[in-house]
């Protein structure tokens, strides 16, 4: 086993080795309006019923939509996207329709009006379960209500942001299993 040799890192960096799950592009839909925009700051909460929570800065022109409808489509984009990704988070859906601006293809979700991304290989359709965090902390969390995943995607190449504009591409898989033990920790 290797021991590594570490040296003092700065604080305001540390989400480059904490960021959780992959990036995803989060649709909303309010009073005919709708929007996507780039995410990173999200976690799994709970597994049944499935909880998400995510972070959403009340600056962000998706807040309100959002924050309005009590619903959004988690969608969860793979490295083909990466152009789509950057631009969408480096633009204001109050300036341009971001479906058209950058060819994604909105599809009607079955359980929230908010659309899901046609080229995205996962959508989750989800609607708030809890708003007690929201006022303070900007966090949602969600109830997963509906999920579509391809089927013909194995090992999905997804995006995981480091900051500083690097991303991190995930898609090969370990299996463990006959090792796994679950244990009441």
């Amino acid at each position: 086993m290797t021991a590594f040799r570490k040296s003092d890192f700065p604080l305001s960096e540390v989400r480059q080795h904490l960021e959780t799950g992959p990036i995803v592009l989060v649709t909303s839909a309010w009073q005919g309006e709708t929007n996507i925009m780039t995410m990173g700051w999200h976690m799994m909460m709970q597994f049944s019923p499935a909880l998400f929570g995510c972070y959403i800065w009340s600056a962000n022109h998706s807040y309100e939509l959002i924050h309005n409808s009590q619903q959004c489509v988690i969608n969860v984009p793979t490295v083909e996207l990466v152009d789509q990704v950057v631009a969408v988070g480096n633009s204001s859906g109050g300036a341009i329709d971001k479906f058209a601006q950058f060819d994604l293809t909105a599809a009607p979700a079955e359980r929230v009006k908010a659309p899901l991304i046609k080229e995205c290989y996962a959508n989750f359709e989800c609607k708030l379960f809890d708003s007690n965090l929201i006022g303070e902390y900007g966090l949602f969390v969600w109830e997963v209500v509906k999920a579509h995943v391809a089927t013909s995607v194995k090992n999905p190449k997804t995006l995981h942001y480091r900051g500083q504009g690097k991303f991190m591409v995930a898609g090969e898989t370990l299996d463990l299993r006959d090792q796994f033990r679950p244990q009441n920790l």
